[in-house]
């Protein structure tokens, strides 16, 4: 089963009070909201599990295959719960909410989750002088909570200027938000855990301020706040680069940029990979797929070897 294809995966799309529509203009997709914020595109988690286009399991859903048929992702013990990554395009019209994530001991003891959740981006697009929140100025826990409760944001909070191409490593405790104007693209544990610590005292359309989880925030945040270093390689493989984007204890995040022809090899468990510009064909065992902006695909276990053609960018995970 999957020995000579990949497993193709359609998008699950989440309506977000901040989301726009350049998941249509940018790629294409048949959105269904006014205000879709995000695309699940590679997902097994109950909140939005992404659904399997192509072969014998087409119409279920990845968390059917993760949990029935675990050779294709060559599962061992210490996988042995959920599907363990998260991969989804955001498209932030408006800033998104300040928030911050629990590590897996504290989503495992208070949440009753099994992950909690470090992340990366990759900024796919963005407007100029676009910025994201990453981190805090606060010297100490007081200090930080005494600018939570008198909600001194514009002291707390640190700003970053961003552009198309950038990658930033988010690890859990962090407090962050997506600004403005940014499509990004997420790598994450498969978590949906957000402790939201400020909003802007922005309404629904009834009139009502989303929830803040200002405690549990305070209690998970890291201080002080530590930028994250990550160590950046590069690769050449025919005429294929691979940059290294970040690999620790969670996952590990590439950049490919192929112009022309390459001949790779799947050592790893199994891949994710998202195509996020131009176009190109993966050939298996003799049979070829047509690849374009805006697929998304595992290569399981059962893959070898493999080639990609064409000239095209992807962002590419594994555990």
């Amino acid at each position: 089963m999957y020995k000579n294809e990949p497993i193709f995966l359609q998008p699950v799309f989440q309506e977000r009070i901040w989301g726009g529509q350049k998941l249509k203009t940018e790629f294409h997709y048949d959105i269904p909201y006014k205000q879709t914020g995000e695309a699940w595109v590679i997902s097994a988690h109950p909140h939005g599990p992404s659904v399997i286009k192509n072969g014998p399991l087409a119409g279920k859903t990845l968390a059917d295959a993760w949990n029935e048929h675990g050779n294709l992702f060559n599962k061992k013990s210490d996988h042995q719960g959920e599907y363990p990554l998260l991969v989804k395009i955001l498209d932030a019209a408006d800033d998104l909410s300040v928030q911050v994530h629990p590590n897996d001991q504290f989503a495992r003891e208070v949440e009753g989750v099994p992950y909690g959740k470090t992340e990366c981006w990759y900024v796919l697009s963005a407007e100029e002088d676009a910025e994201l929140v990453l981190g805090h100025h606060a010297k100490s826990q007081e200090e930080l909570v005494q600018m939570v409760d008198q909600g001194e944001w514009d002291k707390l909070l640190r700003r970053v200027k961003v552009k198309a191409g950038d990658f930033v490593y988010v690890p859990s405790g962090t407090i962050h938000a997506i600004g403005k104007g940014i499509v990004i693209l997420e790598t994450q544990q498969s978590s949906d855990i957000t402790y939201r610590v400020y909003d802007y005292d922005r309404t629904d359309s009834a009139g009502n301020k989303r929830e803040l989880h200002l405690e549990r925030a305070k209690q998970v945040t890291t201080v002080p706040h530590q930028d994250a270093t990550v160590e950046q390689t590069e690769t050449v493989i025919g005429d294929l680069v691979e940059k290294k984007l970040v690999r620790e204890q969670y996952f590990s995040v590439y950049h490919w940029q192929l112009n022309g022809k390459a001949s790779c090899g799947l050592t790893k468990d199994f891949l994710q990979v998202s195509v996020i510009e131009g176009k190109a064909e993966i050939t298996i065992a003799g049979k070829t797929f047509a690849l374009e902006k805006g697929s998304h695909f595992l290569l399981p276990h059962g893959v070898h070897e493999y080639t990609i053609e064409g000239q095209a960018e992807f962002i590419v995970s594994h555990v």
